[in-house]
């Protein structure tokens, strides 16, 4: 039987932007109550205080264990919110359309100007805006915009965050002007010689002027002007599409590796008078599923190797900045990952832009819930979903719909409503999403997160779903498309592994598989310092280890990708501890950024990069019994060498990953490996027994910073011995203490039970050797002096400037 392929040829641009839109995120005041009273006028009368946007109020709140949250939530407490902004506007704003956009407030806003309420939106997670004109004040009169956020816990299975978390945004537009998220640009054809290009571009019309314009114009990749448009606007009032069409002659595709990237600047004349500008990058490609061979970029096979994000950004919280959202992207990139999956909601659209700039592709996901509730969550999304669903939706869809980075939308994350029986509302509720989709998009397949793998599955019965989209279940992913949802639709990975690690521990014997979850103060289990092991040995009980799943992914062709549970360690969701556990175990990567060994593991498999990582540390008891494990590639085998004696050499047999060296006899001194091809020697990597801590060294990211108060500067501070060599299972606390123009944004070590809170920017202990630093660009040129000093120990000292 032929197996259907699922073709999309597509042109794509991102988010856009132009010229009349400026950041609204200066000089705010806010208030909070965090103690669940809900009473506005108590609120009120608090003294307000002086904040910057992007803000997360909780993230600087200290951890409860009595936060209505509980630890899945980070143990933050939400509670009651209002911001509030005074600004003017000139003469010559008026008959201007001036709109304020929110690109997301965590959660159920409501927004007035002047007193007058502009609206309510309960869902933490989309963008969206309001038409401020008929309500301002001008020739330098006072304008007061006001926002309520209202954060009733819990509402989230992880850190939510609270308050304007995305950056805000005045627009101010022509009477005449392109609508926000009112472009969208497909291709009919692409091949290597042209691209057919269309165009779909929303005008709204306030005010009729004559001999109206609508003039396009296309830029390479390299900034080239290669084409222009012209089309007059027809006489109308109100809102209406305009489309347009041009072939592009020997396209750049973009892909993961070249993500090329052209531009169409949509400008609106009468006569000579410029009314409006708006610019929506874009990207070339095509892409398809095919059931039996999996996923294809420009005609090419591609494994989607892909991991799931939350937003929160660490230390930082969920206040949106894009360094650090670079930060996070550049380390996946560089372990061998290149797709993204939004979990469960909408990304910042910063997140995007980033992923369209860097080579990801991305499965945009819109909802945790429907109209169930989920794990007890009482104020969740579904209390909300039947009045809001399809404006979220659609608003979704409407503003990511242009980029090149996304190939699949996602409607659903392990959705209740997809248990069988004689209740079909799941069914009939994946209907209607695909078919809003469908409605604004047609150039991409739909797909969603189902972890009920059974054929009475209601939403794979809907038989709408365009991709399968399988949670866990890896002992079955060989019966997907026979046994297991027959039919002749491909299959993702939506989501896998939840393997569980605290970066620097080690339990043996390695080969002892735990899988913990659900550990209590009545029930308690683990270890007692709140860790897990970096062997490939913990996970959930649900999932596997990233070695298990990674073998099965590896041996079917029809696996087309896989998104592991998570690329890095996010706030909230402690699987398997209780408190004071307030972060999660699943991540390649800690919270603060710092490696644990199973990014060396990725790495060896799916990049290029040579790599010899050995794991674990060199200090242990004399006479001790300890496994070594050895992730390699681009060689045939690796020698050990304990303080210069050969311990053997090994080779990858069968579907292996890595070599085991096991049950070694500890003696203190140096551990060195050396992998080979040919007989050729490829690496060599060694680990040595560190001594006791003599001094702190720490290494910035970058030692040049762009002023203007939200560019990020990453140290990472290192407790050495005397000859330079970490420290592993030491945790001394670290002073930081910056002069001149930056500041500390926030502290970090990495340990998932660490309850100091993130409000303290003067002092956190190391853990397993290691701390963070985040240091805040100034808003004007200088330069800052970073010194980090900890009782004993040499201190360090970083010297950071801030540029244009």
């Amino acid at each position: 039987m032929r197996k259907k392929l699922l073709l999309i040829p597509l042109l794509l641009g991102s988010l856009s932007f132009h010229a009349q839109k400026e950041k609204f995120n200066q000089n705010w005041t806010f208030r909070v109550d965090t103690s669940n009273t809900w009473d506005d006028a108590t609120i009120l009368q608090k003294t307000p205080q002086s904040v910057h946007l992007p803000h997360d109020w909780s993230i600087d709140l200290p951890f409860d264990k009595e936060s209505p949250s509980g630890n899945r939530g980070a143990a933050l407490r939400g509670g009651l919110g209002f911001y509030e902004k005074k600004f003017t506007l000139g003469k010559e704003d008026k008959g201007k359309n001036i709109f304020i956009i929110f690109d997301g407030v965590y959660m159920n806003s409501t927004v007035t100007i002047n007193g007058h309420t502009l609206g309510n939106r309960p869902f933490g997670y989309i963008s969206f805006e309001y038409d401020l004109t008929p309500f301002l004040k001008y020739n330098g009169e006072e304008n007061k915009l006001t926002v309520r956020v209202e954060n009733k816990q819990p509402n989230s299975r992880w850190y939510s965050g609270s308050g304007i978390y995305r950056n805000v945004w005045l627009d101010k537009r022509g009477s005449v002007y392109v609508k926000n998220w009112g472009t969208y640009i497909t291709t009919p054809q692409i091949s290597k010689d042209q691209a057919s290009v269309q165009i779909k571009t929303q005008i709204t019309t306030q005010k009729y002027q004559k001999d109206l314009v609508l003039k396009t114009s296309i830029y390479s990749p390299k900034g080239d002007l290669i084409q222009q448009l012209q089309k007059s606007i027809p006489k109308y009032t109100g809102t209406q599409t305009l489309q347009e069409q041009f072939n592009i002659r020997q396209p750049l595709l973009w892909d993961t590796q070249t993500p090329q990237l052209y531009k169409a600047v949509s400008e609106i004349y009468s006569g000579e008078q410029l009314l409006h500008t708006y610019t929506t990058p874009f990207g070339i490609r095509d892409f398809h599923f095919d059931q039996q061979k999996g996923f294809f970029l420009n005609g090419k096979p591609l494994k989607i190797i892909g991991t799931s994000m939350h937003h929160d950004l660490g230390a930082l919280g969920v206040a949106v900045n894009v360094r650090a959202m670079e930060r996070q992207l550049q380390m996946l990139k560089s372990m061998g990952i290149n797709g993204i999956r939004t979990t469960h909601n909408p990304p910042a659209p910063e997140w995007l832009d980033l992923c369209d700039k860097m080579g990801f592709v991305v499965m945009d996901e819109t909802f945790d819930v429907w109209t169930w509730d989920k794990e007890n969550t009482p104020f969740n999304y579904n209390l909300y979903y039947e009045d809001w669903h399809e404006r979220d939706l659609r608003d979704h869809i409407l503003r990511d719909r242009n980029h090149p980075s996304v190939i699949l939308w996602s409607i659903g994350n392990e959705i209740p409503e997809q248990h069988g029986g004689n209740d079909n509302v799941g069914t009939q509720i994946t209907k209607d999403l695909v078919q809003i989709i469908k409605k604004y998009d047609t150039t991409r397949p739909v797909s969603a997160g189902l972890n009920m793998t059974e054929n009475h599955n209601n939403m794979y019965l809907a038989q709408t779903l365009d991709v399968i989209g399988i949670n866990y279940h890896h002992w079955q992913w060989k019966d997907l498309g026979n046994s297991l949802f027959p039919g002749d639709k491909p299959y993702i990975l939506a989501e896998n592994v939840s393997a569980l690690a605290t970066r620097g521990h080690y339990d043996m014997p390695s080969d002892s598989i735990r899988r913990w979850a659900g550990f209590t103060d009545k029930r308690p289990g683990g270890n007692k310092d709140f860790t897990a092991s970096s062997y490939e040995n913990v996970s959930a009980p649900w999932a596997s280890t990233n070695e298990e799943a990674l073998k099965i992914f590896l041996k079917y062709p029809k696996l087309s990708g896989m998104f592991l549970w998570t690329g890095f360690d996010y706030l909230g969701e402690p699987t398997p501890y209780p408190f004071p556990a307030r972060s999660s175990y699943f991540g390649i990567i800690d919270m603060a950024g710092f490696p644990k060994d199973s990014y060396y593991l990725y790495k060896s498999i799916f990049t290029q990069d040579k790599v010899l990582h050995i794991l674990p540390h060199w200090n242990w008891t004399a006479g001790q019994k300890i496994d070594v494990h050895v992730y390699f590639n681009n060689a045939d085998e690796v020698e050990l060498f304990l303080n210069g004696k050969s311990l053997g050499k090994k080779s990858k047999q069968d579907d292996d990953l890595f070599v085991r060296f096991n049950n070694l006899t500890y003696q203190p001194g140096t551990l060195k490996a050396i992998s080979r091809k040919n007989g050729k020697k490829v690496m060599e990597s060694i680990k040595k027994t560190a001594g006791e801590a003599y001094q702190l060294i720490a290494e910035v990211d970058r030692n040049t910073l762009k002023k203007g108060g939200e560019d990020l500067g990453f140290v990472k501070v290192s407790v050495v011995d005397k000859n330079g060599i970490l420290v592993p299972n030491t945790h001394p606390e670290i002073h930081f203490n910056i002069t001149g123009n930056a500041s500390i944004a926030a502290l970090d070590n990495g340990y998932q039970a660490d309850l100091e809170p993130f409000s303290n920017k003067k002092y956190r202990k190391a853990y397993n050797g290691l701390a963070l630093a985040i240091v805040r660009a100034g808003m004007e040129k200088g330069e800052a002096t970073l010194t980090i000093e900890s009782n004993g120990l040499k201190p360090a000292v970083i010297k950071i400037k801030t540029e244009d």
